[in-house]
């Protein structure tokens, strides 16, 4: 792709337009970034099928433009991984706390991209100017491709398993666009460029430009000439779900994915003072006790003094009008005990049920056992609550999920997108050891090896592990045969057989 980018004051690129051999200029914007079992709902089985036949994706080189990596993950480690390609002409940048040594057969390349981001904001300070992932969003997208197999990984006793990456076996080269301080579409066409000339076969974005027409999208532009080097680019439909028109990466040269759930959800307990068990949805990460405590029922849960009163009491809580967000913040601020909330609200209960405090979401029919619970004992309902269980096998699954992006694109609206889904869910993969991975009330940050992250960020490296199996088993497929392949052999059924 030729071209260069290049600070101007608006006489200036008057001056340019008049010049031979100007085509375009595209003002540099900001861009953003759209997180154990995936690989076992898709299909893969370590025994028959894609994975060996594919060798786990050995030998293929995949790009990831993203936040950066934390190159101390287990899921890093080279252990039964091949050699580097000889093709390979990419390298492992030194910069600050990164060094080339950290590399190694499963990380072969590490660069970092600011240019754009300091001429836009010439008085802003690098955190951390280089390779270096101090935000987790790259760690965990790198992982879920290629991460190595790691055994006993959960989310503080969530989803508890093996965690392994779609392409085990495959290579991976991080290219860092995504900053504390900001991201800007020139430092994202640097990095494609180089992984180009570095010699990727897969592309992964996890990132996206909103509203462009096609000729003046750069991030398309990039991405094409990314399709003419024969590298597959794999790309996140964006987190602006359920209204239409919402999508982005909507070029045809590239595959589009969209973000749906898994078979699993993640439960607690409410033990009823007489005993009966309710079960609800909850990734309450901390340890309580089993002790009863009284329990109030109070509705809208919209009064913060009542609710400072009923602190010392497990709170039930319920959703009539949507306002399930601003319930869960105000029982956080009146520092309740815990939290038992009635919803029907599928589509916005995912993104609560990582609370601050002990708290399970009940669908309407739990939340009357629960009322009628304490009706019958108003004199001194009590209950408790237990944590930490993953199940298996829910349906339906998949469900595109509501944050997902629709279509069709302002880029190109005639073409058919998100071309596939792929789980984005509560995905578990690596995190950095020194990121939070969520806080408690009383307690502040929590650490973790591993995070459970949701968004279309988290399924398009599914599709681009999938190509890179493929790229192995089909090294002279073109992007657009790797895309049709994955397109006409996906499942159209979720686990009840139903569209």
């Amino acid at each position: 792709m030729n071209g260069f980018s290049a600070s101007l004051s608006p006489l200036e690129l008057e001056a340019l337009k008049s010049t031979a051999g100007y085509i375009s200029s595209i003002k540099d914007l900001p861009i953003k970034p759209d997180t154990t079992h995936s690989p076992q709902f898709i299909g893969l089985n370590p025994v028959s099928g894609t994975w060996p036949r594919t060798q786990y994706g050995k030998n293929v080189i995949i790009g990831m433009i993203d936040s950066g990596i934390w190159p101390e993950s287990e899921s890093f480690k080279d252990d039964d991984m091949p050699n580097v390609p000889s093709r390979w002409k990419g390298q492992c940048e030194n910069g600050t706390q990164f060094d080339p040594s950290l590399c190694n057969k499963k990380l072969i390349g590490a660069r970092f991209f600011n240019k754009g981001l300091l001429a836009n904001n010439p008085n802003i300070k690098i955190t951390m100017n280089s390779t270096r992932d101090i935000d987790g969003h790259g760690t965990h997208t790198s992982t879920t491709v290629a991460g190595s197999k790691v055994e006993g990984a959960s989310y503080f006793g969530y989803a508890s398993g093996s965690a392994i990456g779609i392409a085990p076996h495959a290579h991976v080269s991080m290219y860092k666009v995504l900053w504390k301080e900001g991201a800007y579409v020139s430092d994202t066409i640097a990095a494609i460029d180089s992984a180009i000339e570095d010699g990727v076969d897969v592309l992964s974005l996890s990132l996206g430009f909103d509203e462009a027409t096609l000729y003046e999208d750069p991030i398309a532009i990039a991405t094409f000439a990314a399709m003419e080097k024969n590298i597959f680019v794999s790309t996140s439909a964006g987190n602006r779900g359920p209204v239409l028109e919402t999508l982005h990466n909507g070029t045809p040269w590239v595959i589009t994915v969209a973000a749906s759930t898994l078979d699993r959800e993640f439960h607690g307990d409410l033990t009823l003072g007489d005993g009966s068990i309710v079960t609800g949805l909850s990734l309450y990460p901390g340890n309580i006790s089993s002790e009863k405590v009284p329990m109030v029922f109070l509705s809208s849960c919209d009064n913060l003094k009542e609710l400072i009163k009923a602190r010392n009491k497990i709170v039930v809580c319920e959703d009539k009008n949507r306002t399930l967000g601003t319930q869960v913040d105000n029982l956080d601020r009146a520092k309740v005990v815990g939290g038992v909330f009635i919803s029907n609200s599928n589509d916005d209960i995912t993104y609560y049920i990582q609370t601050k405090f002990p708290s399970i979401f009940l669908n309407p029919m739990n939340g009357e056992l629960v009322k009628d619970y304490i009706k019958c004992n108003n004199s001194n309902p009590k209950a408790s609550m237990t944590f930490k269980k993953t199940i298996l096998g829910t349906k339906p699954a998949p469900i595109v999920d509501s944050y997902s992006s629709r279509g069709p694109s302002h880029s190109c609206p005639f073409v058919l997108k998100p071309d596939i889904t792929a789980p984005g869910t509560l995905i578990l993969a690596s995190w950095p050891q020194t990121v939070p991975a969520t806080e408690l009330q009383f307690q502040n940050n929590l650490f973790s090896n591993f995070n459970l992250l949701s968004g279309t960020s988290m399924s398009c490296p599914h599709i681009a592990g999938v190509a890179a199996l493929l790229k192995e088993a089909h090294p002279c497929w073109s992007p657009a045969a790797i895309r049709s392949a994955i397109m006409t052999t996906s499942d159209i059924l979720d686990n009840t057989k139903e569209l």
